[in-house]
């Protein structure tokens, strides 16, 4: 692994960074489009992650998503349901849009402390269930250790376990030292079979920041350079508003450009989101300051 690492070298200073996100997100006001705020639904992996979740509401977001078109047919549906496996089977049985895929948590979420046999095996039964989507977390506590190999290896098997069921590595970056740090798991990651690299959990603080994003994109940048491979990307946790939705879409498209704009590389994990976009789209469109209130 450290000789692969070797082939992305790259450093980074915050100061910098922080100087370049200004810049590409200084006019984030004219992308307030209906257009704009109507793709950014459509990249939406609507999310329920609770210990409090139930059958019932699991159902009834089901149900929501399902009968979304009947009530708002110029926008995209969302693009997932994002749940944790146990939820899986119900969804895939009651989900009428076929167009939106099912995405399962798995491999010890959120913490992925627990033992590699059952990462595994949680996810060949989330895919088992029907999940198209399986979201997992780098194990943080071998990567600050220095292990790379392992994190390497037990990525690799997990997707190896899951085949073509899209594989979402959830870095944490907010548990990440420096953006150093956020590089480099982002290459382990796309180097051991992820198709998307993720942020957050939306578990620990920070989740999502522009500066997370912005070092991701360019690794995913590097790595098609490299590889000829398009891999996806997805912000999440503390994406609320259509500000910060908008935020990542301009990051996303400055760096990796509008070819990554769509649902098979490009993913906004979020639970209140999709309400405040509905409601920015209504106001935009008819001016109406009226709160929407589908989900």
């Amino acid at each position: 692994m450290k000789k692969i690492l070797e082939k992305y070298t790259n450093k980074f200073e915050e100061k910098s960074v922080n100087a370049t996100i200004q810049q590409i997100t200084k006019g984030i006001g004219a992308l307030k489009t209906a257009e704009n705020l109507k793709l950014a639904f459509g990249l939406i992996d609507l999310t329920t992650l609770n210990a409090t979740d139930t059958d019932e509401k699991v159902l009834k977001m089901t149900e929501k998503v399902s009968s979304f078109k009947n009530s708002y047919n110029a926008i995209p549906n969302v693009a997932a349901i994002c749940v944790y496996p146990p939820f899986v089977s119900l969804i895939h049985k009651n989900l009428k849009d076929k167009n939106v895929k099912i995405a399962s948590v798995g491999a010890g979420f959120p913490s992925s402390q627990t033992f590699k046999s059952i990462k595994i095996e949680e996810c060949r039964l989330a895919k088992k269930m029907g999940a198209n989507d399986i979201d997992i977390v780098v194990s943080l506590g071998k990567y600050i250790s220095g292990d790379i190999e392992y994190v390497f290896k037990e990525i690799t098997e997990i997707k190896d376990a899951i085949g073509d069921t899209h594989l979402k590595v959830i870095l944490e970056t907010g548990a990440l030292q420096t953006l150093n740090d956020i590089w480099t798991t982002s290459i382990i990651a796309m180097e051991a079979g992820a198709d998307f690299i993720k942020t957050s959990t939306g578990k620990m603080e920070p989740a999502a920041t522009p500066e997370a994003v912005y070092i991701m994109c360019l690794a995913i940048k590097e790595f098609y350079k490299q590889t000829n491979k398009k891999i996806g990307i997805k912000p999440a946790g503390g994406i609320v508003t259509p500000d910060d939705a908008l935020t990542y879409i301009a990051i996303v498209k400055e760096i990796l450009g509008a070819e990554w704009l769509n649902p098979e590389l490009f993913r906004l994990g979020a639970s209140k989101l999709a309400n405040n976009l509905l409601t920015e789209i209504n106001f935009v469109e008819t001016g109406k300051a009226e709160e929407v209130c589908y989900f």
